[in-house]
């Protein structure tokens, strides 16, 4: 993972066996359920993995891994975004969300 990279990324939507078989047949990527409402994909060597994930509304995220996770919230705070997520270990990472001025979000990721 390089510093202030993309590592991951996260697609949502409200039919994720429709969207494992969009990802699948369009890129040949390889999607692994997890567990109900969650995929990981695979992405050809070199790229970004990523997940499905069941929700309410479509959306798609963006994982970048910052040097240090509470100064990278706080430079969101003080650039107008707005956290959604504070630090948190979810037992795979340790990561936060943010919001942009736009209302995107984006995950950051403790390297």
């Amino acid at each position: 993972m390089v510093a202030n990279g993309i590592a991951h990324f996260d697609v949502f939507g409200p039919e994720p066996e429709a969207l494992h078989s969009f990802y699948a047949r369009v890129f040949g990527w390889e999607v692994d359920v997890q567990g109900p409402g969650y995929a990981l994909v695979r992405t050809p060597e070199g790229a970004p993995d990523g997940a499905v994930v069941e929700a309410e509304h479509a959306g798609l995220t963006v994982g970048v891994v910052v040097p240090d996770l509470d100064a990278a919230v706080a430079a969101a705070e003080a650039a107008g975004g707005t956290v959604l997520m504070p630090p948190t270990d979810n037992g795979w990472v340790v990561k936060a969300q943010v919001a942009d001025p736009a209302g995107n979000r984006v995950s950051l990721i403790a390297a």
